[in-house]
C-alpha cells in the first residue's frame, strides 16, 4: 500500500484539449514544412527544419513564419512615444505662430483654413508614404478632420464655450 495518493484522472474536457492541441501542433508542423518546400527546400529537409523549429520555439515560429513578426519588427513604446511628442510639437507649431500673428477678429476663421490645409498636406504624404493615391488621402484626412472640428464646436456650443 503507498501512501501518495494517485494523480487525478483528466476530465473529458482535458482530454479534449491536450487532442486538439496535438492535432493543431500537427497542422501547424504540415504548413510549416509546405512553407519550406514552397521556398525551395526539399521534403526531408524542410520537415526536420519544420520539427526543430516547432520544437524549440513554436509561437516565436508561428509569428516569424506566418505573421512575419520578428524581434526587429517588435513594438518599441519609447520610439512611438518621442515620435508622438515630436509630431505633436510639429503640429502645434502653426496655431501657436497663428495665435500670435493674427489678428483676433480674423483669428478662428484663419485657424479653420490653416488646419484644413495642413491635414490635406498631410493626408496626402501620408497617403504617397503608403503608397496610396496622395490626392484621395488628402482629401479622407481633410474631411474627417473637418468633421471633427464640426463635432467639436457643436459640443462646444452645447455647453455654451464660446471661441
Amino acid at each position: 500500500m503507498s501512501t501518495t495518493p494517485d494523480p487525478p484522472m483528466p476530465s473529458r474536457s482535458e482530454r479534449h484539449l491536450v487532442h486538439r492541441i496535438g492535432w493543431l501542433r500537427a497542422e501547424e508542423l504540415e504548413e510549416l514544412t509546405a512553407r519550406y518546400r514552397e521556398r525551395g527546400v526539399g521534403p526531408e529537409l524542410a520537415r526536420k527544419v519544420a520539427e526543430q523549429f516547432m520544437t524549440r520555439d513554436p509561437v516565436k515560429t508561428h509569428l516569424r513564419e506566418e505573421l512575419g513578426i520578428t524581434e526587429g519588427l517588435a513594438a518599441r513604446p519609447m520610439q512611438a512615444a518621442l515620435a508622438s511628442a515630436a509630431s505633436f510639437c510639429a503640429g502645434a507649431i502653426l496655431p501657436v505662430l497663428m495665435v500670435l500673428m493674427v489678428p483676433r477678429g480674423q483669428l478662428v476663421l484663419s485657424m479653420v483654413a490653416a488646419t484644413l490645409f495642413l491635414l490635406f498636406v498631410l493626408g496626402a504624404i501620408g497617403a504617397w508614404a503608403g503608397g496610396a493615391s496622395p490626392v484621395r488621402g488628402a482629401i479622407r484626412v481633410a474631411f474627417w478632420g473637418m468633421l471633427a472640428m464640426a463635432a467639436t464646436m457643436g459640443v462646444g456650443s452645447l455647453f455654451g464655450a464660446s471661441v
